[in-house]
């Protein structure tokens, strides 16, 4: 396999665990409404246990299909699954820690910052993949490069499908 198309393979789980909690529309905040120290919310609204939990069902299922495409990628289906879980938590995870950031930064919620929404969750997934499977410097140098176009392009779709209130 080409080694970039590897590594959008690779990273598939989280693409789109970072993508569908906006579909699992979640009405229980993962803060549970409460404030941080500095009188702030901790996440805000948007982050739901729903969505965290679909979220992480979306990615774990997308490296099970996987699996079944290419068996000889991850070498077994305990490898597959471990993989899937890590990189789907971890994405999860980034979004998490980015909206915490945002809300001490007095970001809205949905207001996009560059960086934090792009790369939060893909560098993330990357840390806790990386145990399970690794990939090259390369590889990692070009999702950077390339995840926030993805995730600029995931956006407006979503947007445009009227799954988000704003396209980004």
């Amino acid at each position: 396999m080409n080694p970039l198309v590897e590594a959008l393979w690779y990273i598939l789980p989280a693409y789109f665990a970072n993508s569908s909690p906006v579909l699992f529309k979640g009405k229980t905040p993962m803060d549970f409404g409460k404030n941080f120290i500095d009188g702030k919310r901790i996440l805000g609204n948007g982050k739901t246990w729903r969505g965290f939990f679909g979220g992480l069902s979306v990615g774990v299922l997308i490296s099970c299909v996987q699996y079944q495409i290419i068996p000889s990628y991850y070498g077994s289906f305990e490898t597959a699954l471990k993989l899937g879980f890590a990189l789907s938590f971890g994405a999860l995870l980034g979004d998490i820690i980015g909206s915490f950031i945002k809300r001490r930064a007095n970001l809205p919620q949905g207001y996009p910052a560059i960086g934090l929404d792009q790369l939060g969750f893909l560098i993330t997934a990357l840390i806790l993949g990386y145990n399970v499977k690794a990939l090259s410097t390369a590889q990692v140098l070009f999702l950077l490069a390339v995840t926030p176009f993805i995730h600029w392009g995931a956006n407006i779709f979503a947007y445009k499908m009227g799954w988000k209130n704003v396209p980004w």
